[in-house]
């Protein structure tokens, strides 16, 4: 499989080409890693290549991780996390990596053989914080939205990256109005569009974090016209990480991320499959 790499807009990517021959422009898959294992855009293409699906899939850097990382070390990134978790390190990736998209997605069209319809966005972990995001401004049409374990309260991994840090977190009213605007069962209401979504939860994945899923899942099928289309797929095995550590370069696709590949190549192959 060929396997593209560059920048858009500033943004470095990873983009795999179409299964099949690719006969004019294709759609587009656009996704965003996780900051565990696999924290970078190659890596996050090894974990979950979809390579049976018949669009684009571009892996996009999330902010100070693959090659925007300060000096190829995660130290700066960990001291965000032990200055404040949510304001100086959670919230700035979700933020940073949604405003910095539109830009990047012209690029990508410019740079590559993709049609201008509707996008498919992938996001995992933080990742899946940063495609709802993009939902709720609106500037992007988008045709069906994965996310695998993902944090959709940014409470909830407030409370993991305390177990990293080993730190208790302080909240303050400028906290607290930042964990508000990336909590996406309160806003569910705001996610408007209601493209398909399915949300990939693993078996093993933090308690919390399936708790939010689940919840998130029925908030919105109390809104969609067609509730079936947000579907709950659980996976058996599947912790939170989707690769060994360090998750920093691309390594072979672990069982469980094999499993979470599969239903993934499956889903969007019925959406954009054409």
């Amino acid at each position: 499989m060929e396997t593209i790499t560059g920048t858009a807009a500033g943004v470095p990517f990873t983009a795999l080409p179409p299964a099949g021959a690719a006969d004019g422009l294709a759609p587009l898959i656009v996704t965003w890693h996780m900051l565990d294992a696999p924290r970078t855009d190659a890596a996050f293409a090894a974990a979950l290549p979809l390579a049976g699906v018949p669009a684009w899939r571009v892996h996009l850097g999330m902010p100070m991780c693959g090659a925007r990382m300060v000096d190829g070390r995660v130290d700066a990134v960990l001291r965000r996390a032990r200055e404040d978790a949510l304001l100086s390190f959670l919230a700035p990736f979700a933020h940073q990596a949604a405003d910095e998209f539109p830009a990047a997605l012209a690029a990508l069209r410019e740079q590559l053989p993709v049609d201008d319809g509707p996008v498919g966005l992938l996001g995992a972990s933080l990742g899946a914080a940063v495609a709802l995001r993009v939902l709720t401004t609106r500037r992007i049409a988008v045709r069906a939205v994965a996310l695998v374990n993902p944090a959709v309260r940014i409470r909830s991994a407030v409370e993991r990256v305390q177990d990293l840090t080993g730190q208790a977190y302080r909240w303050t009213e400028e906290s607290h109005e930042a964990a508000d605007e990336l909590d996406f069962v309160a806003r569910a209401g705001d996610l408007t569009a209601h493209p398909p979504l399915l949300l990939v939860s693993g078996e093993r994945d933090h308690p919390e974090f399936r708790t939010d899923a689940a919840a998130l899942v029925d908030a919105l099928r109390e809104r969609y016209a067609r509730p079936d289309e947000v579907e709950l797929i659980t996976v058996p095995d599947l912790a939170h990480p989707l690769a060994d550590e360090p998750g920093l370069e691309p390594a072979p696709q672990l069982p469980a991320a094999r499993a979470v590949d599969d239903v993934l190549t499956r889903w969007f192959g019925r959406r954009l499959g054409r």
